[in-house]
């Protein structure tokens, strides 16, 4: 996946990239476990792809693929890395052409159709590959488990999370507690709430609309059991949007909410007309740098939740079920996510291993002093016990059918109740297309 130097974007690992099932004219169905056997010699070529990682890098790839090749002296690996732009489509046409290579950097999200066509091995399924499932946190392994397909189809690799930074000067100047940051829902509510009423609807206390993983983290059921349809409009759902609903009208929810990307929720935070908003070591530097009273009145914390689960998102390495050399591929694969080049490749990007016992070495549990140190003990702390809360089959274009119909809701154009029922039917249809 996409990694700019020293930084992995908020939304990158998981940002849906869509990939149509019926792009992939394959005869397999049923979710892998076809192909050769992963038995015997860890010995052939094998080809490797990643996701726009060669830039900035292409040294550590290459260090690590002869390492594994001087450990597996019969095996050669071919290091392909595409760029970000048409990853997908260039998933797909591999898989339909039947050229997929043998290991492959792929979300959850991505993952999903290739496992649904059977171009993907499941990893539970081989003893080959089984046999690591131990060594990963189970959240992360899950997180690789595909629904209504009976296991995970790809080795956790890295993971992130969003800490969310809180302003404790507006806080405190609206008669909350600094050092106490909101950390359940009502919470949440409350304390927007407050901060609109003292300042006079002049501060708001988010920036930007709920996504999905606020419906997750809010604890409405996303999906029914085989995840054949959307559930968010169950009544918990509709609950959390009419929350929002008076958030907007109260001041709680910033005006402008509804247009808001990243960067404009970002001004809005550093202008201090926000109270709280995601960020990462980039933006803590550029506080520093040009904002420093926000600098020094900034706190770092967990996006609210109801569950005790915050949100994460998992990169993986998944395994072509017709590569020729399968036992090779997935030593490789091993070896790229076993815990010590995990944590050897988190130590050169803001990411974070999955492997279990990686995130209780001093690195990820020590504030160093720098800005990079506090926001990497920050969030390494809110992924013990992270889930990735969207669910794998929702593509993009289903994630802004739900961000129209909340705009609507929120400017009373429907009831909340309304716009749900409305996003749940469409992403249900575009679901039975796919």
């Amino acid at each position: 996946m996409p990694i700019s130097r020293g930084t992995l974007p908020r939304k990158a690992v998981g940002a849906a990239v869509p990939v149509v099932l019926a792009a992939l004219t394959l005869t397999a169905c049923g979710g892998g476990g076809g192909g050769t056997s992963a038995d015997g010699k860890v010995a052939g070529d094998i080809s490797f792809q990643t996701w726009n990682l060669r830039a900035n890098y292409k040294d550590y790839f290459n260090g690590l693929i002869a390492q594994f090749e001087k450990e597996y002296p019969d095996v050669r690996v071919k290091w392909i890395d595409q760029p970000a732009d048409h990853y997908a489509d260039k998933l797909s046409a591999d898989a339909a052409g039947g050229t997929m290579p043998d290991v492959v950097n792929v979300s959850p999200d991505l993952a999903y159709p290739l496992a649904r066509a059977g171009v993907l091995t499941n990893l539970d399924k081989e003893p080959a590959s089984a046999k690591y499932r131990g060594e990963y946190t189970p959240e992360a392994w899950q997180a690789n488990e595909m629904p209504g397909l009976n296991g995970g189809y790809a080795f956790p690799w890295y993971l992130n999370t969003g800490p969310l930074f809180y302003n404790k000067a507006l806080f405190a100047q609206a008669g909350l507690d600094p050092d106490r940051p909101p950390k359940t829902y009502d919470e949440l509510f409350a304390d927007a709430d407050a901060m609109a009423r003292h300042s006079g609807g002049k501060v708001a206390t988010l920036a930007a609309t709920p996504a999905i993983e606020d419906f997750g983290r809010y604890g409405v059921r996303l999906m029914n059991a085989d995840a054949s349809e959307f559930t968010y409009n169950e009544p918990k759902g509709v609950e959390l949007l009419n929350r929002y609903k008076q958030l907007y009208t109260s001041g709680g929810l910033d005006s402008t909410a509804l247009t808001n990307g990243p960067e404009e929720s970002g001004q809005k935070f550093l202008e201090q007309k926000v109270a709280m908003n995601p960020g990462s070591a980039h933006d803590l530097s550029n506080f520093k740098e040009n904002a420093p009273t926000l600098y020094k009145n900034l706190g770092i914390t967990d996006a609210p939740n109801n569950t005790g689960h915050p949100n994460m998102y998992v990169m993986g390495l998944g395994i072509s079920s017709t590569s020729r050399h399968k036992a090779a591929a997935i030593a490789f694969a091993h070896f790229v996510t076993d815990k010590r080049n995990q944590e050897s490749f988190a130590h050169k990007v803001a990411i974070f291993p999955s492997t279990k016992g990686s995130l209780d070495e001093p690195y990820w549990t020590r504030d160093d002093g720098t800005d990079e140190g506090r926001v990497r003990v920050a969030a390494a702390r809110m992924l013990k016990g992270a889930v990735n809360y969207t669910p794998v089959v929702m593509s993009d274009e289903m994630k802004t059918v739900l961000q129209n119909q909340v705009a609507l809701a929120l400017q009373g154009k429907k009831s909340p109740k309304q716009a749900l029922d409305d996003a749940v039917a469409q992403s249900d249809r575009l679901l039975k297309q796919s």
